[in-house]
C-alpha cells in the first residue's frame, strides 16, 4: 500500500476467488505488508493457501468462521499476540456467499442466511477488531491504509439507484438486499470511526470469474487485483464513506 506503507492487512474469506487473489498480491508487493493475516474457515482445506504461506514469510494463516462467535474472539487473540502495541492496519472484509434467488425463489431462510453472512458478519468482525485498530490508529496521522482502514467487500449489485440498468441481478435477491445493508453498514462506521482516525469504504471488486462470480464474468482475477491494491493505495480522509469500484470510480448509493 502507499508510502507509508501499510504494516498489517488481515483478509477474511481466503481460501479462493478474490480473498486469495488479495493474499497473493498483498505478499509479493513491494514493498509488501510486513503481516498478511489469511483467514477462512477450512486452512487444512485450502491448499492454495497453504502453498502461498510456505512462500511467503509475511503470510499468517488462521482460522476464522465470521459467523461463528467464540471463532471471531479466537481469532482476535491470536493476531493481538502477533501484532502488538502496533494493532492491525487493516481489516478486509471480504468473506461472503451467494445464492440465486429470484423473487419467485427467495425465502426467508435464504434471506436471513445471506444476510448473516455477508452483512451481520462483517460488522461483528469489525467490531471485534476495533481495539487493534484503535491502536494502529493511534501511531499514525492523516486517513488511509497505513494508518487505519476497513475495506467491506460491497457490489455493483447493491446499488439502489442501478436497479433497473442490471436486471440480470434480480435473479439474486438476498446477495444484493445484505450487500445494500452493508453500504449503510460502512457509512455508519465512516461517520462513528472518523474521530479516531479509521477510514472506512465499501469496494466493488469488479464482476470477476470466481466460484461466485461465475463463469459469465468479464474479468479475471488476476486482472482485478492490481488495480485493487493500487485504489487501496491511495486512500485518503476524502474517500472516508465512499463506494468505489476496483478502478476507483465513485459508485451511486
Amino acid at each position: 500500500m502507499a508510502q507509508p506503507r501499510c504494516r498489517s492487512v488481515l483478509i477474511t474469506g481466503c481460501s479462493r476467488g478474490i480473498g486469495l487473489g488479495l493474499v497473493r498480491g498483498l505478499a509479493a508487493s513491494s514493498p509488501c505488508p510486513e503481516l498478511v493475516f489469511a483467514t477462512c474457515r477450512y486452512p487444512e482445506k485450502a491448499q492454495e493457501l497453504q502453498q502461498l504461506s510456505k512462500q511467503y514469510s509475511n503470510i499468517r494463516l488462521l482460522q476464522l468462521d465470521v459467523v461463528c462467535e467464540n471463532s471471531i474472539k479466537k481469532v482476535v487473540k491470536e493476531v493481538e499476540e502477533i501484532v502488538g502495541d502496533k494493532g492491525l492496519n487493516c481489516l478486509i472484509n471480504n468473506a461472503g456467499i451467494n445464492v440465486l434467488a429470484s423473487l419467485e425463489e427467495v425465502t426467508a431462510e435464504t434471506m436471513l442466511t445471506i444476510y448473516e453472512t455477508n452483512t451481520v458478519a462483517q460488522l461483528m468482525v469489525t467490531k471485534a477488531f476495533l481495539p487493534l485498530l484503535r491502536k494502529a490508529a493511534q501511531l499514525g496521522t492523516g486517513m488511509g491504509c497505513h494508518r487505519a482502514a476497513i475495506i467491506n467487500m460491497s457490489s455493483l449489485a447493491a446499488s439502489m439507484q442501478l436497479v433497473q440498468a442490471n436486471e440480470m441481478f434480480l435473479k439474486v435477491y438476498p446477495y444484493r438486499i445484505a450487500k445494500t445493508a452493508l453500504n449503510m453498514i460502512t457509512r455508519c462506521l465512516a461517520a462513528d470511526l472518523k474521530s479516531d482516525g479509521i477510514l472506512c469504504i465499501s469496494l466493488h471488486p469488479g464482476w470477476v470469474q470466481t466460484d461466485m462470480g461465475g463463469n459469465m464474468a468479464p474479468l479475471q482475477v488476476q486482472e482485478t487485483i492490481p488495480s485493487i491494491l493500487s485504489v487501496l493505495d491511495r486512500l485518503g480522509e476524502k474517500d472516508n464513506g465512499s463506494f468505489l469500484d476496483w478502478q476507483g470510480e465513485t459508485l451511486p448509493w
